[in-house]
C-alpha cells in the first residue's frame, strides 16, 4: 500500500513539472480575434528568448519575451504580415533571435568552413604522405655481393 501512495506522489510531482510550457502568455496579451492570436502564436513559437535562448519568446516567462509577444500582436493589429512582423524583429534585435535562422551566404559559409577546413587537411596529409622521401634501395657491387653470400654460407 505504501509503494502505491508513493507511486501515485511522484506522478503527481512528475504531472506538476511536466505541464506546458506554453502557460507563459499571460491572458491580458492573448487577442480578441482567434485568427490573429493563432498567428501570434505561431510567430512566437519562431522567435528565441534572449535571455533564456534556447526557448522560444512563447514558452519563456522572462520580461523581454513578454515584451516581444506584445510587440508581436502589435504589429500583427496594425496589419502587418508574418514576415514584416518577423523582419520588423529582426532588423531591432538581429538574426539571432529567430530560432531557425535565415538561410543566407553567411550562413552557409559558417557551415561549410569547418567541412572545408577538414577537407583541405586531409588533402595537404595525403599529399605530404606521398612526397615523403622513401628510402632507395642502394645496389651491392659485386665484390660485396660475393662477401655477403660467403657469410650466409659460413652461417650455414
Amino acid at each position: 500500500m505504501r509503494f502505491g501512495k508513493t507511486l501515485v506522489s511522484l506522478a503527481l510531482v512528475v504531472a506538476l513539472f511536466s505541464g506546458p510550457a506554453a502557460w507563459a502568455v499571460q491572458p491580458d496579451e492573448v487577442l480578441k480575434d482567434p485568427a490573429l492570436e493563432a498567428r501570434a502564436r505561431n510567430l512566437s513559437a519562431e522567435l528565441r528568448c534572449m535571455v533564456c535562448q534556447n526557448q522560444s519568446i512563447d514558452d519563456s516567462n522572462a520580461d523581454l519575451a513578454r515584451d516581444l509577444r506584445v510587440l508581436v500582436r502589435d504589429r500583427l493589429t496594425a496589419g502587418d504580415t508574418d514576415a514584416q512582423v518577423l523582419d520588423y524583429v529582426v532588423s531591432r534585435y538581429g538574426e539571432f533571435v529567430l530560432l531557425k535562422p535565415r538561410f543566407n551566404l553567411r550562413n552557409a559559409l559558417l557551415w561549410s568552413v569547418p567541412a572545408v577546413l577538414l577537407l583541405a587537411g586531409g588533402w595537404f596529409l595525403f599529399v605530404s604522405a606521398r612526397r615523403r622521401e622513401r628510402p632507395s634501395t642502394v645496389e651491392l657491387t659485386a665484390a660485396e655481393s660475393d662477401a655477403l653470400e660467403k657469410l650466409l654460407r659460413d652461417g650455414e
